[in-house]
């Protein structure tokens, strides 16, 4: 079979091997635009990777596959040899950049997302990529310019501090989340949410006094803030200040009946107060609105099983294991 191809290669003209590659690379883009990647990557099969067009495409292809580490493996040999300002190397290095921040080599993947920022800044995805690296990559600054640029705010304004705490909160940095917000607050004392916030950063570390104080700021801004409201609730709950964190968790179903969490600490402060009864509709209510709650079954199984009601309460506490079990996978 070597031979035959070699054989093959030496007779063939070599015009009809460059329109073959063209016919596959054709072929591979049609599929591309028909999300069909993996029978893209087959349409590729046997072409020369080392010709900057097929691997281009074979990059772009293995990327929107799933396999970003193969997609930077074939691109980043091949940007450099494709033509300076060609939509084929913009397309290059914005796959590229892309690839590598799904691949986890973030700090790699900055220049190449600022470099497709020149001529794709407007781009909504891009900027809240780029704007999450800077997070990662503990550039603060350069993140809430780019995400004050994707939600069309000032860079230097209060609101461009609230945006980017909350993008740094979701990715654990909760310490520039802080300064962001500190931020925030002194140029608007009144800006909505961002005490909440300080208020949510300052439970995660069980500063229950600075949290309550946080959060009590933001609901004389915002009466009508559940959230807030549940915030509040939860933070007594945690200090045991059961008659406190009652009203708090009301006032918070009250503004918005179809949150789980005010139930679930609902039922927690009822049981602690020795309303088995009360605590059980809680909880109840609870799993009516968020089935798949493990908290929920596992605090309503410990309420059956002090009412005597033994079989309803392994039912329970299973379905808590098995739902805590699956949260693990």
């Amino acid at each position: 079979m070597r031979v035959t191809l070699l054989l093959l290669l030496v007779c063939s003209p070599a015009g009809s091997w460059a329109e073959d590659a063209s016919t596959a690379i054709a072929s591979a883009r049609t599929l591309l635009n028909q999300d069909r990647p993996q029978e893209a990557i087959a349409a590729l099969q046997g072409k020369d990777a080392a010709d900057p067009a097929v691997a281009l495409v074979l990059g772009v292809a293995h990327y929107h596959a799933g396999d970003a580490a193969k997609a930077v493996a074939l691109l980043r040999p091949t940007v450099d040899r494709l033509a300076e300002g060609s939509a084929e190397r913009r397309e290059a290095v914005q796959v590229l950049g892309l690839a590598l921040y799904l691949a986890g080599r973030i700090a790699e993947a900055v220049p190449w997302m600022e470099a497709t920022r020149e001529w794709a800044g407007s781009n909504l995805e891009l900027l809240q990529i780029l704007g999450t690296a800077y997070i990662q990559t503990r550039q603060p600054d350069k993140a809430r310019e780019v995400l004050a640029r994707a939600f069309e705010v000032a860079p230097e304004g209060a609101p461009a501090h609230l945006l980017t705490a909350q993008i740094m909160i979701r990715l654990q940095q909760d310490a520039m989340a802080e300064e962001e917000l500190e931020k925030a607050v002194a140029k608007d004392p009144r800006l909505p949410h961002a005490h909440f916030l300080l208020g949510e950063l300052a439970l995660f570390r069980a500063r229950f006094e600075d949290a309550a104080a946080f959060t009590r700021k933001e609901i004389e801004l915002n009466p009508a803030n559940n959230l807030a409201w549940s915030q509040l609730g939860d933070i007594y709950v945690r200090q045991q200040k059961w008659d406190e964190a009652l009203p708090a968790l009301q006032r918070s179903i009250w503004v918005s009946p179809f949150y789980s969490a005010p139930y679930i600490l609902l039922g927690r402060a009822y049981m602690k107060k020795g309303q088995p009864a009360t605590a059980e509709a809680m909880l109840r209510r609870a799993i009516e609105y968020d089935p798949n709650n493990k908290q929920a079954h596992y605090l309503l199984g410990q309420v059956l099983q002090q009412a005597g009601r033994s079989e309803e309460a392994r039912k329970e506490l299973e379905l808590a294991e098995r739902l805590q079990g699956a949260a693990g996978r």
